[in-house]
């Protein structure tokens, strides 16, 4: 069964919230998007609790699944659909634990044991990544898609891929089977801005789908 790859959206490092809501609901009126992931990595807590106060409910009025990155437990206090956690945040049952029923996304970088691993503990999806050098995070790592092939081809768990993603790269990782395209730079950092980013993103998408088919 052929599956649609989609747009996953990771917001800005540093935002004020109350100028970034409209442009966040530009953007996501412009196109597909599957989810949005608040990334907000050094900031206090009450900070992150006010922004999503903000910013949540401008995602989920679109039927868009609103994450959190780092923190469960603040994603369960503040009604987000889901929380996001790598190898440094919390441990993945204890993050399955503090959610229920509520979505876990957790990076698995470059390791197929890591997605097996998260896989069994509970995880809703697994993210492999940095595909390409990235604007917003550097890291040493870099994924082969041959990774995005062969979790898709072995399990039904979403894959989303992560790191440097473009409309002129994201074609192999769309061919090789990833469920969503994480993005960052491409959308906010678009020349024409965040909603032409949100649109070149899935007209890339797109294109490479029918490439395939």
């Amino acid at each position: 069964m052929t599956q649609t790859c989609r747009l996953y959206v990771l917001t800005p490092p540093a935002l004020v919230p109350s100028a970034f809501a409209d442009v966040l609901a530009r953007a996501l009126d412009a196109g597909d998007v599957g989810a949005v992931q608040l990334r907000l990595k050094t900031v206090p807590d009450d900070e992150i609790l006010r922004a999503i106060d903000v910013l949540r409910p401008i995602v989920q009025s679109r039927d868009i699944a609103f994450i959190l990155n780092d923190r469960p437990d603040l994603a369960v206090r503040s009604g987000c659909d889901g929380a996001h956690v790598g190898a440094e945040d919390i441990d993945i049952a204890s993050a399955r634990a503090l959610l229920g029923d509520m979505q876990l996304g957790v990076s698995c970088y470059d390791s197929r044991d890591a997605a097996m691993v998260a896989g069994e503990a509970g995880a809703d999806y697994v993210a492999y990544g940095a595909f390409f050098p990235s604007p917003s995070k550097q890291t040493e790592i870099r994924s082969d898609p041959e990774l995005l092939h062969w979790w898709s081809e072995m399990m039904e768990l979403p894959v989303v891929a992560i790191g440097g993603i473009t409309p002129a790269n994201c074609a192999p990782l769309v061919t090789a089977g990833a469920d969503f395209l994480a993005v960052i730079s491409a959308v906010w950092d678009h020349p024409e801005g965040p909603a032409a980013g949100v649109r070149a993103m899935n007209a890339a998408i797109a294109d490479a789908a029918s490439a395939a088919t």
